[in-house]
Protein backbone atom coordinates (compact mmCIF):
# COMPACT_ATOMS: atom_id res chain seq x y z
CA UNK A 1 0.00 0.00 0.00
CA UNK A 2 1.28 3.43 -0.82
CA UNK A 3 1.88 6.15 1.77
CA UNK A 4 -1.28 7.94 0.66
CA UNK A 5 -3.49 5.05 1.92
CA UNK A 6 -4.69 3.92 -1.53
CA UNK A 7 -3.82 0.43 -2.86
CA UNK A 8 -4.93 1.24 -6.37
CA UNK A 9 -4.59 4.44 -8.40
CA UNK A 10 -8.19 4.03 -9.63
CA UNK A 11 -9.47 4.28 -6.03
CA UNK A 12 -7.62 7.58 -5.57
CA UNK A 13 -9.10 9.07 -8.77
CA UNK A 14 -12.63 8.04 -7.75
CA UNK A 15 -12.13 9.60 -4.31
CA UNK A 16 -10.97 12.88 -5.80
CA UNK A 17 -13.99 13.00 -8.12
CA UNK A 18 -16.31 12.80 -5.05
CA UNK A 19 -14.60 15.71 -3.22
CA UNK A 20 -16.13 19.25 -3.62
CA UNK A 21 -14.26 21.47 -6.10
CA UNK A 22 -12.08 24.29 -4.76
CA UNK A 23 -13.75 27.73 -4.37
CA UNK A 24 -12.06 29.22 -7.46
CA UNK A 25 -13.47 26.50 -9.68
CA UNK A 26 -16.99 26.99 -8.28
CA UNK A 27 -17.18 30.59 -9.53
CA UNK A 28 -19.22 30.83 -12.67
CA UNK A 29 -17.38 32.48 -15.48
CA UNK A 30 -18.91 35.83 -16.37
CA UNK A 31 -20.45 35.77 -19.81
CA UNK A 32 -19.70 38.70 -22.09
CA UNK A 33 -22.57 41.15 -22.55
CA UNK A 34 -24.55 40.86 -25.75
CA UNK A 35 -24.29 43.49 -28.51
CA UNK A 36 -27.69 44.84 -27.49
CA UNK A 37 -26.64 45.23 -23.86
CA UNK A 38 -23.43 46.97 -24.90
CA UNK A 39 -25.38 49.34 -27.13
CA UNK A 40 -27.82 50.11 -24.32
CA UNK A 41 -24.97 50.78 -21.90
CA UNK A 42 -23.29 53.02 -24.48
CA UNK A 43 -26.51 54.92 -25.12
CA UNK A 44 -27.04 55.43 -21.40
CA UNK A 45 -23.47 56.68 -21.02
CA UNK A 46 -23.92 59.09 -23.95
CA UNK A 47 -27.17 60.39 -22.48
CA UNK A 48 -25.49 61.01 -19.14
CA UNK A 49 -22.63 62.80 -20.88
CA UNK A 50 -25.00 65.00 -22.87
CA UNK A 51 -26.98 65.89 -19.76
CA UNK A 52 -23.77 66.83 -17.95
CA UNK A 53 -22.74 68.93 -20.95
CA UNK A 54 -26.12 70.67 -20.99
CA UNK A 55 -25.82 71.37 -17.27
CA UNK A 56 -22.45 73.04 -17.80
CA UNK A 57 -23.89 75.18 -20.59
CA UNK A 58 -26.85 76.28 -18.44
CA UNK A 59 -24.45 77.33 -15.69
CA UNK A 60 -23.04 80.01 -18.01
CA UNK A 61 -26.39 81.44 -19.19
CA UNK A 62 -28.48 84.18 -17.67
CA UNK A 63 -31.74 85.37 -19.21
CA UNK A 64 -33.80 88.41 -18.20
CA UNK A 65 -37.04 89.72 -19.70
CA UNK A 66 -36.49 93.49 -19.63
CA UNK A 67 -38.24 95.19 -22.53
CA UNK A 68 -42.01 95.56 -22.84
CA UNK A 69 -43.77 95.22 -26.21
CA UNK A 70 -44.02 99.03 -26.40
CA UNK A 71 -40.31 99.44 -25.71
CA UNK A 72 -39.53 96.73 -28.26
CA UNK A 73 -41.57 98.55 -30.92
CA UNK A 74 -39.65 101.77 -30.28
CA UNK A 75 -36.28 100.03 -30.57
CA UNK A 76 -37.40 98.09 -33.66
CA UNK A 77 -38.26 101.37 -35.37
CA UNK A 78 -34.69 102.50 -34.70
CA UNK A 79 -33.34 99.26 -36.19
CA UNK A 80 -35.39 99.95 -39.32
CA UNK A 81 -33.73 103.35 -39.51
CA UNK A 82 -30.32 101.66 -39.41
CA UNK A 83 -31.35 99.39 -42.29
CA UNK A 84 -32.63 102.39 -44.28
CA UNK A 85 -29.40 104.35 -43.76
CA UNK A 86 -27.37 101.35 -44.88
CA UNK A 87 -29.49 101.02 -48.02
CA UNK A 88 -28.70 104.65 -48.82
CA UNK A 89 -24.97 104.09 -48.34
CA UNK A 90 -24.70 106.46 -45.38
CA UNK A 91 -22.42 104.25 -43.29
CA UNK A 92 -18.71 103.61 -43.58
CA UNK A 93 -17.55 100.67 -45.66
CA UNK A 94 -16.83 98.27 -42.81
CA UNK A 95 -19.96 99.13 -40.81
CA UNK A 96 -22.18 96.97 -43.02
CA UNK A 97 -21.60 93.29 -43.78
CA UNK A 98 -24.16 91.48 -45.92
CA UNK A 99 -24.78 87.74 -46.11
CA UNK A 100 -27.65 85.64 -47.52
CA UNK A 101 -30.76 86.25 -45.41
CA UNK A 102 -28.74 88.11 -42.74
CA UNK A 103 -27.16 91.55 -42.54
CA UNK A 104 -24.70 92.64 -39.87
CA UNK A 105 -24.08 96.22 -38.75
CA UNK A 106 -20.92 96.99 -36.72
CA UNK A 107 -20.79 100.02 -34.43
CA UNK A 108 -17.98 101.20 -32.17
CA UNK A 109 -15.67 98.31 -33.10
CA UNK A 110 -15.71 95.95 -36.08
CA UNK A 111 -13.59 92.93 -36.84
CA UNK A 112 -12.64 90.65 -39.71
CA UNK A 113 -13.97 87.10 -39.77
CA UNK A 114 -14.95 84.34 -42.16
CA UNK A 115 -14.27 85.09 -45.82
CA UNK A 116 -12.57 88.36 -44.86
CA UNK A 117 -9.64 86.59 -43.20
CA UNK A 118 -6.38 86.33 -45.13
CA UNK A 119 -5.47 83.28 -43.05
CA UNK A 120 -8.40 81.09 -42.10
CA UNK A 121 -9.01 79.53 -38.71
CA UNK A 122 -9.79 80.31 -35.07
CA UNK A 123 -7.69 83.06 -33.56
CA UNK A 124 -7.11 84.85 -36.87
CA UNK A 125 -9.83 87.47 -36.36
CA UNK A 126 -8.61 91.08 -36.16
CA UNK A 127 -10.19 94.36 -35.10
CA UNK A 128 -10.40 97.05 -37.76
CA UNK A 129 -8.29 100.17 -37.18
CA UNK A 130 -9.97 102.81 -35.06
CA UNK A 131 -12.53 104.84 -37.01
CA UNK A 132 -13.21 102.23 -39.69
CA UNK A 133 -16.79 101.65 -38.48
CA UNK A 134 -19.41 104.15 -37.31
CA UNK A 135 -19.83 105.06 -33.66
CA UNK A 136 -22.50 103.37 -31.55
CA UNK A 137 -25.79 105.21 -32.27
CA UNK A 138 -27.09 107.35 -29.44
CA UNK A 139 -30.37 105.45 -29.34
CA UNK A 140 -28.48 102.23 -28.48
CA UNK A 141 -26.97 103.97 -25.46
CA UNK A 142 -30.25 105.56 -24.38
CA UNK A 143 -32.75 102.77 -25.07
CA UNK A 144 -30.72 99.59 -24.58
CA UNK A 145 -27.39 99.99 -22.76
CA UNK A 146 -28.68 102.38 -20.08
CA UNK A 147 -31.48 99.95 -19.23
CA UNK A 148 -29.01 97.09 -18.83
CA UNK A 149 -26.81 99.18 -16.56
CA UNK A 150 -29.80 100.19 -14.41
CA UNK A 151 -30.77 96.54 -13.97
CA UNK A 152 -27.14 95.65 -13.18
CA UNK A 153 -26.84 93.27 -16.08
CA UNK A 154 -23.60 95.01 -17.12
CA UNK A 155 -21.44 97.64 -15.40
CA UNK A 156 -21.29 101.26 -16.46
CA UNK A 157 -18.88 101.81 -19.36
CA UNK A 158 -18.62 98.12 -20.23
CA UNK A 159 -19.86 98.27 -23.84
CA UNK A 160 -17.67 99.63 -26.63
CA UNK A 161 -18.92 97.36 -29.43
CA UNK A 162 -22.52 97.01 -30.61
CA UNK A 163 -23.55 94.76 -33.48
CA UNK A 164 -27.02 94.46 -34.99
CA UNK A 165 -27.79 91.18 -36.76
CA UNK A 166 -30.91 91.41 -38.91
CA UNK A 167 -32.28 88.02 -40.03
CA UNK A 168 -34.85 87.15 -42.65
CA UNK A 169 -36.80 83.85 -42.42
CA UNK A 170 -34.41 80.96 -42.92
CA UNK A 171 -31.32 83.02 -42.03
CA UNK A 172 -28.65 81.59 -39.78
CA UNK A 173 -25.22 81.90 -38.19
CA UNK A 174 -23.18 78.70 -38.12
CA UNK A 175 -21.64 77.25 -34.97
CA UNK A 176 -18.88 79.45 -33.56
CA UNK A 177 -17.33 80.86 -30.41
CA UNK A 178 -17.11 84.65 -30.14
CA UNK A 179 -13.35 85.26 -30.53
CA UNK A 180 -11.86 84.93 -27.06
CA UNK A 181 -8.80 86.99 -28.01
CA UNK A 182 -11.05 89.84 -29.22
CA UNK A 183 -13.89 90.09 -26.70
CA UNK A 184 -14.09 90.03 -22.94
CA UNK A 185 -16.90 88.18 -21.22
CA UNK A 186 -19.86 88.28 -20.80
CA UNK A 187 -21.48 88.39 -24.25
CA UNK A 188 -24.83 90.21 -24.03
CA UNK A 189 -27.58 90.04 -26.67
CA UNK A 190 -31.07 91.54 -26.81
CA UNK A 191 -33.71 90.09 -29.17
CA UNK A 192 -36.33 91.97 -31.17
CA UNK A 193 -39.13 91.55 -33.76
CA UNK A 194 -39.89 87.88 -33.00
CA UNK A 195 -39.11 84.87 -30.80
CA UNK A 196 -36.31 82.52 -31.80
CA UNK A 197 -33.77 80.17 -30.24
CA UNK A 198 -30.06 79.89 -29.55
CA UNK A 199 -28.55 76.41 -29.90
CA UNK A 200 -25.33 75.06 -28.41
CA UNK A 201 -23.04 72.30 -29.67
CA UNK A 202 -24.59 71.89 -33.13
CA UNK A 203 -22.84 70.57 -36.21
CA UNK A 204 -23.65 72.08 -39.62
CA UNK A 205 -23.63 70.29 -42.96
CA UNK A 206 -24.29 71.79 -46.38
CA UNK A 207 -25.75 71.03 -49.83
CA UNK A 208 -28.44 71.03 -48.54
CA UNK A 209 -27.94 72.86 -45.28
CA UNK A 210 -28.87 70.82 -42.21
CA UNK A 211 -28.02 70.95 -38.54
CA UNK A 212 -27.55 68.23 -35.91
CA UNK A 213 -29.47 68.13 -32.66
CA UNK A 214 -28.12 70.64 -30.13
CA UNK A 215 -26.64 69.88 -26.75
CA UNK A 216 -28.92 72.64 -25.44
CA UNK A 217 -31.87 74.40 -27.08
CA UNK A 218 -32.43 77.83 -25.52
CA UNK A 219 -35.66 79.70 -26.39
CA UNK A 220 -35.05 83.42 -26.89
CA UNK A 221 -38.10 85.68 -26.58
CA UNK A 222 -38.68 89.10 -28.05
CA UNK A 223 -37.52 91.72 -25.55
CA UNK A 224 -35.35 89.29 -23.58
CA UNK A 225 -31.69 89.68 -22.66
CA UNK A 226 -29.32 86.69 -22.91
CA UNK A 227 -25.96 86.81 -21.12
CA UNK A 228 -23.26 84.23 -21.95
CA UNK A 229 -20.19 83.64 -19.82
CA UNK A 230 -18.03 80.77 -18.58
CA UNK A 231 -18.63 77.40 -20.23
CA UNK A 232 -21.46 78.67 -22.47
CA UNK A 233 -19.28 81.42 -23.93
CA UNK A 234 -15.87 79.75 -24.13
CA UNK A 235 -16.10 75.95 -24.20
CA UNK A 236 -18.92 75.16 -26.59
CA UNK A 237 -20.11 76.61 -29.88
CA UNK A 238 -23.43 78.40 -30.33
CA UNK A 239 -25.44 79.09 -33.45
CA UNK A 240 -28.73 80.27 -34.95
CA UNK A 241 -30.37 77.50 -36.99
CA UNK A 242 -32.37 78.26 -40.16
CA UNK A 243 -35.44 76.41 -38.85
CA UNK A 244 -35.56 78.66 -35.77
CA UNK A 245 -35.94 81.89 -37.78
CA UNK A 246 -39.55 81.71 -38.91
CA UNK A 247 -40.09 85.48 -39.03
CA UNK A 248 -37.83 88.48 -39.30
CA UNK A 249 -35.68 88.71 -36.20
CA UNK A 250 -33.01 91.19 -35.05
CA UNK A 251 -30.55 90.97 -32.19
CA UNK A 252 -28.38 93.69 -30.66
CA UNK A 253 -25.10 92.19 -29.43
CA UNK A 254 -23.21 94.22 -26.84
CA UNK A 255 -19.57 93.42 -26.05
CA UNK A 256 -16.32 94.88 -24.77
CA UNK A 257 -13.11 94.43 -26.75
CA UNK A 258 -9.92 93.42 -24.98
CA UNK A 259 -7.24 96.09 -24.70
CA UNK A 260 -4.66 93.64 -26.09
CA UNK A 261 -6.88 92.46 -28.97
CA UNK A 262 -4.94 92.36 -32.29
CA UNK A 263 -5.83 95.10 -34.75
CA UNK A 264 -5.26 95.49 -38.47
CA UNK A 265 -2.96 98.27 -39.66
CA UNK A 266 -4.60 101.04 -41.66
CA UNK A 267 -2.27 100.54 -44.62
CA UNK A 268 -3.38 96.91 -44.96
CA UNK A 269 -6.93 98.00 -45.78
CA UNK A 270 -6.00 100.08 -48.82
CA UNK A 271 -7.32 103.45 -49.88
CA UNK A 272 -10.93 102.23 -49.98
CA UNK A 273 -10.95 102.09 -46.17
CA UNK A 274 -10.99 105.88 -45.96
CA UNK A 275 -14.06 107.03 -47.88
CA UNK A 276 -13.99 110.38 -46.09
CA UNK A 277 -10.87 111.22 -48.16
CA UNK A 278 -12.83 110.73 -51.37
CA UNK A 279 -15.57 112.87 -52.82
CA UNK A 280 -18.55 112.78 -55.15
CA UNK A 281 -19.65 109.58 -56.86
CA UNK A 282 -16.46 107.72 -55.84
CA UNK A 283 -17.28 108.22 -52.15
CA UNK A 284 -20.84 107.00 -52.67
CA UNK A 285 -19.56 103.92 -54.48
CA UNK A 286 -17.16 103.07 -51.64
CA UNK A 287 -19.76 103.60 -48.96
CA UNK A 288 -22.40 101.48 -50.66
CA UNK A 289 -21.81 97.89 -49.55
CA UNK A 290 -22.45 94.96 -51.82
CA UNK A 291 -26.09 93.94 -51.70
CA UNK A 292 -27.56 90.49 -51.77
CA UNK A 293 -30.43 90.08 -54.26
CA UNK A 294 -31.75 86.97 -52.55
CA UNK A 295 -35.37 87.19 -51.48
CA UNK A 296 -36.55 85.85 -48.17
CA UNK A 297 -38.65 82.69 -48.44
CA UNK A 298 -41.20 82.47 -45.57
CA UNK A 299 -41.05 78.67 -45.69
CA UNK A 300 -37.28 78.45 -45.98
CA UNK A 301 -36.84 77.44 -42.35
CA UNK A 302 -38.96 74.33 -42.93
CA UNK A 303 -37.70 73.48 -46.43
CA UNK A 304 -33.92 73.83 -46.21
CA UNK A 305 -33.39 72.33 -49.66
CA UNK A 306 -34.84 75.43 -51.30
CA UNK A 307 -32.76 77.97 -49.39
CA UNK A 308 -31.36 80.48 -51.85
CA UNK A 309 -27.78 79.88 -50.71
CA UNK A 310 -28.15 76.18 -51.58
CA UNK A 311 -29.44 77.05 -55.05
CA UNK A 312 -26.39 79.18 -55.68
CA UNK A 313 -24.04 76.50 -54.38
CA UNK A 314 -25.67 73.97 -56.71
CA UNK A 315 -25.23 76.30 -59.68
CA UNK A 316 -21.57 76.78 -58.83
CA UNK A 317 -20.98 73.05 -58.49
CA UNK A 318 -21.96 72.59 -62.15
CA UNK A 319 -19.52 75.23 -63.40
CA UNK A 320 -16.59 74.87 -61.04
CA UNK A 321 -14.18 71.99 -60.31
CA UNK A 322 -14.59 70.17 -57.05
CA UNK A 323 -13.16 72.48 -54.37
CA UNK A 324 -10.73 71.59 -51.63
CA UNK A 325 -12.43 70.54 -48.39
CA UNK A 326 -11.90 72.35 -45.11
CA UNK A 327 -12.63 71.08 -41.65
CA UNK A 328 -12.25 73.68 -38.90
CA UNK A 329 -13.59 77.24 -38.87
CA UNK A 330 -14.89 79.64 -36.29
CA UNK A 331 -16.43 81.93 -38.89
CA UNK A 332 -20.04 82.95 -38.55
CA UNK A 333 -20.62 82.68 -42.32
CA UNK A 334 -17.63 80.89 -43.86
CA UNK A 335 -19.84 79.35 -46.56
CA UNK A 336 -20.14 82.70 -48.31
CA UNK A 337 -16.93 82.22 -50.33
CA UNK A 338 -17.70 80.45 -53.65
CA UNK A 339 -14.61 78.24 -53.65
CA UNK A 340 -14.65 77.14 -49.99
CA UNK A 341 -17.21 74.39 -49.64
CA UNK A 342 -17.24 72.32 -46.49
CA UNK A 343 -19.25 69.20 -45.85
CA UNK A 344 -19.30 69.37 -42.10
CA UNK A 345 -18.24 71.72 -39.37
CA UNK A 346 -17.45 71.49 -35.68
CA UNK A 347 -15.61 74.32 -33.96
CA UNK A 348 -14.16 74.47 -30.47
CA UNK A 349 -12.85 78.01 -30.56
CA UNK A 350 -9.26 76.69 -30.28
CA UNK A 351 -6.46 75.93 -32.71
CA UNK A 352 -6.51 72.58 -34.50
CA UNK A 353 -3.54 71.26 -32.49
CA UNK A 354 -4.94 72.41 -29.16
CA UNK A 355 -5.75 69.69 -26.61
CA UNK A 356 -9.02 71.44 -25.78
CA UNK A 357 -12.17 69.34 -25.73
CA UNK A 358 -14.20 69.07 -28.91
CA UNK A 359 -17.94 68.73 -28.91
CA UNK A 360 -19.04 65.21 -29.82
CA UNK A 361 -22.34 65.10 -31.66
CA UNK A 362 -24.50 62.30 -32.97
CA UNK A 363 -24.82 61.99 -36.74
CA UNK A 364 -28.27 62.44 -38.31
Amino acid sequence: MSSSGYSDLREKLQSLSREPPPPAAMKKRKQPASDTEEEEEGAASDAEGEEEEARKVRSGIRQVRLFSPEECSRIEAKIDEVVSRAEKGLYREHTVDRAPLRNKYFFGEGYTYGAQLQKRGPGQERLYPKGEVDEIPEWVHELVIRRLVEKRVIPEGFVNSAVINDYQPGGCIVSHVDPIHIFERPIVSVSFFSDSALCFGCKFQFKPIRVSEPVLFLPVRRGSVTVLSGYAADDITHCIRPQDIKERRAVVILRKTRTEAPRLETKSLGSSSHPERLSGSNRQHILKPKRSHRKADPDAAHRPRVLEMDKEENRRSVLLPKPRRRSNFSSENYWRRPYDYVDSYTDTGEDEDSPARKVKMRRH
